[in-house]
Order: structure tokens, then C-alpha cells, then sequence
């Protein structure tokens, strides 16, 4: 491992079945006023809603309830929040949903406060806050993102014609989070799978990257061989508790920041991803699935090195008489096999991208100078193109 590196992380997670009793805990170091959040109101059909309620009543909370959250939060709801924060005095936002509404719930706690404009400042010049921060909570109903456990807020500016992510610093972090493996199986198969590629992508992102034998790697090569174990079982059995634990914990680590230590990244099929996503609003983990394959063929000469080992660490490929092309090759083909079998797309064009509106595909695009490859516009839309 080189460089410098520094890991901090003040989230204080509660974890099993029982986890949710930790919030009457949790609620005595807040005021009285609680933003509760959460998306389109399935969390009433399945009785989390009441039973978060129902905790917040007994501690004599002020429930505000701000709901409606969507797939890919929008500023402009991202404003909707605010005002109200503003309006109640709220001492805590509570966020109980996925990734979304955790990452609606920091951009609401960073911008509420601030007197310029947050967009501006936060997603596109990526500064930090230097106003009042309200304090978040997290419960989790849905694994992906992994951020309940980091600063990550990913807003789409329809407006403005981007959908962009910021990375805040731990004061953004969730300060708690609740994590119930069974919350996660009311979730639609759909939306469970792409959150199972949501995870993997974050693995690999962190992973192709960098040449040098890092310990992280170690850690991350095992995070990815138990996804792939545990997916494939709950893919056939949704309602399989430890498959189902595994991957909520696996989920969490993967974007908790610790894998960076020591490393570099990419990011590049995340923001494929966002810019498909802001075009067809299509679920975050099925843009990824949906440019990986093209994306990963198109960099594995650059990084090869790191294709070979993922080929053996993670897919047990044999290297016996073949090329490291060949290898590497094969291990991204045992990546595409583990794809069907879980159930994600693997073509753009299942998420509603066409030869006609690629070239808005890569308008949104946001090209980073990072991992193996830094890709000109005209490969992004060769990417784009091979995806179909």
C-alpha cells in the first residue's frame, strides 16, 4: 500500500432483527422536532411506517412527515425539504427508505442553511457547508447505495441537466442508522437485484484501479465473492434471512469509504449510469448493470493486470495455458453469467436508451480523469452504442 490516508467514520449502526429498539436510544440526543422522510408510501403497506411512528409518539417526538421521495430525488424536492426544516425548526431529518431517500436526506441537512445557492455550491463546484447542519438518521428498507453508512447525496437538477453526486465529509454522515435484513425483503424482486449490481459496482469501482498489492483489495476481493454467493441464493429465495444480512452488511462496507484506503478509483460507469438515469429515469442499479459489461471490455487492456486477478480472486478462473487476455477476458464473462443469473439488464436499451437519444446520454455524461482510462466524449458514446 502507498500514500496517506486518513479514516474516519462516526456512523453508529444498529444491526439485526431486532435493531429498531435501538432507536428509542438514538432519539433521546435530539430535540422534538423530527422530519421523517420516506419515499411513496410503501412503507405503510408493510407496517415500518407504524412502527417508526409509534417509537417517535412514546419519546414525545413532533412528527413532520415529508414524503413522496422519488427514485432519483430532484433538487427541486431537495428545496421542498428545506423549506420545511426551516419552517419547523427540525432537529432531526429521519430518513426511512433506500439510498434515495438517505442521500435526499443529506442534501436537505447540507442545504436548508445555506444562504447560496446549494446546487451550485455543493453538486457542481463540490464545496462543503459552512452554514447550520441538521442531523440525519437512517433506516434502512432497501441495500445499494451504502449510504447510510457515508456523506453520498446524488441529486438529479432536471433543470439544469444533470444529475450529480456529492461526497460530503463525516459531518454528513448519518449520525445513526438502523439496519433490519427483514426490512429489506418487502422490497419488488426488480429493485432488489439492482441493488444487489448498485453493490457490485461499487466493489469494482474501487477495485480497477491502482496496480500496487493493497490490503484493500484483500477485503474487497472477499466483499465481492460473498455478494456473489449470497445473491444467487436470495435471487431464488427472497425471503432467506442470511443471504439476505450478508448482502445488507456487504452493502454497507462497500461505500462506507474504507475501500479507498491505500486506493484510487474510477466512477466512470457511475456517471454513464446518472446520465441514463437523468434521461430515462431508470432504477440507479439497472443503468449501472446496463453499461458495465462494454464499459470494463473497454478499459481491461489499460488495467490488465487487475482484470487478471479479478478473473482468479473473485471468479476462480483457471489460468492454466491462457493469455492474460484470455483470462481476463473470461472473467469478465463469468461477471456477465452472474448477471443473468441474479436478473439485471444488460442492455441499455432495456431502460429506454436508442440511437436517437445517446448523443443526450453523453451531454450528461460527466468524464472523470481517473482509473485506467480517461475516455474522450466520442468513446463514451462508443460505450453508449455497444451497450445497446
Amino acid at each position: 500500500m502507498y500514500g496517506n490516508f486518513t479514516y474516519n467514520n462516526p456512523t453508529k449502526l444498529y444491526f439485526g432483527e431486532e435493531s429498531l429498539d435501538r432507536l428509542h436510544d438514538e432519539l433521546k440526543n435530539y430535540g422534538p422536532t423530527v422530519l421523517l422522510t420516506y419515499g411513496g408510501g410503501s412503507i405503510k403497506k408493510n407496517g415500518i411506517y407504524d412502527a417508526v411512528c409509534e417509537i417517535l409518539h412514546s419519546e414525545g417526538k413532533r412528527i413532520v412527515e415529508l414524503s413522496g421521495v422519488m427514485p432519483n430525488p430532484t433538487y427541486e424536492k431537495v428545496l421542498e425539504g428545506c423549506q420545511s426544516v426551516r419552517d419547523n425548526n427540525v432537529d432531526l431529518i429521519l430518513a426511512v427508505g433506500g439510498g434515495s431517500t438517505i442521500d435526499y436526506a443529506k442534501g436537505v441537512s447540507a442545504s436548508a442553511y445555506c444562504e447560496e445557492d446549494a446546487w451550485q455550491k455543493y453538486w457542481v463546484n463540490q464545496g462543503n457547508p459552512d452554514c447550520k447542519i441538521v442531523p440525519v438518521g437512517a433506516i434502512l428498507t432497501m441495500v445499494g447505495t451504502g449510504s447510510e453508512m457515508n456523506g453520498g447525496s446524488v441529486i438529479t437538477n432536471r433543470k439544469a441537466g444533470f444529475k450529480l453526486g456529492k461526497v460530503f465529509g463525516p459531518s454528513l454522515y448519518p449520525r445513526f442508522a438502523v439496519l433490519n435484513p427483514r426490512y429489506t425483503m418487502t422490497v419488488p424482486q426488480y429493485q432488489m437485484v439492482a441493488g444487489f449490481f448498485d453493490i457490485m459496482s461499487h466493489l469494482m469501482e474501487q477495485y480497477f484501479a491502482g496496480t500496487a498489492d493493497c490490503t484493500t483489495d484483500y477485503i474487497n476481493e472477499g466483499l465481492m465473492r460473498s455478494l456473489i454467493h449470497s445473491s444467487r441464493i436470495a435471487a431464488q429465495n427472497p425471503q432467506d434471512y442470511e443471504a439476505r444480512a450478508n448482502i445488507m452488511w456487504t452493502a454497507t462496507w462497500a461505500l462506507n469509504t474504507l475501500l479507498k484506503c491505500g486506493k484510487g478509483g474510477d466512477w466512470e460507469v457511475h456517471q454513464i449510469g446518472h446520465a441514463i438515469g437523468l434521461v430515462t429515469d431508470a432504477t440507479h442499479g439497472m443503468t449501472l448493470a446496463s453499461v458495465s459489461l462494454p464499459y470494463y471490455h473497454h478499459v481491461m487492456h489499460d488495467g490488465l493486470h487487475q482484470f487478471v486477478r479479478f478473473a482468479k480472486n473473485v471468479w476462480n478462473v483457471r489460468p492454466d495455458g491462457k493469455s492474460d487476455e484470455q483470462v481476463a477476458t473470461e472473467g469478465l464473462k463469468c461477471l456477465e453469467q452472474w448477471m443473468h443469473e441474479i436478473g439485471v439488464v444488460t442492455h441499455s436499451r432495456e431502460l429506454g436508451v436508442t440511437e436517437q437519444n445517446i448523443e443526450a446520454v453523453a451531454d450528461a455524461v460527466l468524464i472523470l480523469p481517473v482509473g485506467y482510462r480517461t475516455l474522450t466524449r466520442n468513446e463514451v458514446i462508443e460505450i453508449l452504442r455497444e451497450s445497446l
